[in-house]
């Protein structure tokens, strides 16, 4: 051993702190690497997961402008019968001249289309004899009568229909203002 050898011992020998210092700074490198390896599969799974959730929500958009776009087909379809039919009523109704054959035409094509709008829940407003009611009913005039009760419908000029709870159209009603001379 030289002088410079023995003066210096540390330099030629790895202690023992040495050897649990790089254990310990390799472990750490490892362990760096491996969240870090986590970190970007984390990543890739997130932006994978955000282009999913754009595609789901473009499609759900997509079909949903779809729907209301072609939401009215079954009723087309179930009413063009009807249309077609009360063409024909009017062709014989031209070709006979009988105005009973057209009238009766006519009427089943009503009742056609009266059931067309039950299948698709288009109820008409039931209005004669009833309470006047804002919500279903559009007053059109006011009429004293001796036999309906003031506030209570007389007539029907034109019917309202309900979707379900919804009026789609209110009826338009002669409305009683009660007896004219009241007692």
């Amino acid at each position: 051993m030289t002088e410079n050898d023995a003066s210096h011992p540390e330099d030629n020998t790895a202690t023992p702190d040495d050897t649990v210092a790089g254990k310990t700074e390799s472990s750490l490198e490892d362990q760096l690497q491996q969240v870090t390896s986590e970190r970007d599969q984390q990543y890739d799974q997130l932006m994978r997961t955000r282009a999913e959730l754009e595609n789901v929500r473009r499609r759900t958009r997509t079909e949903l402008e779809e729907q209301r776009k072609y939401q009215s087909m079954a009723l087309a379809r179930d009413l063009l019968p009807g249309l077609d039919n009360l063409q024909r009523a009017i062709a014989a109704g031209e070709s006979a001249g009988n105005v009973n054959d057209l009238l009766q035409g006519i009427q089943m094509v009503l009742q056609q289309f009266e059931t067309i709008f039950t299948q698709h829940g288009v109820q008409k407003i039931e209005a004669v004899g009833k309470p006047f009611d804002p919500n279903v009913h559009e007053a059109i005039q006011n009429m004293p009568s001796e036999e309906i009760p003031a506030m209570h419908i007389i007539a029907e000029a034109e019917p309202g229909y309900v979707l379900h709870d919804r009026v789609v159209r209110p009826s338009k009603v002669l409305v009683s203002s009660g007896p004219v001379n009241p007692e």
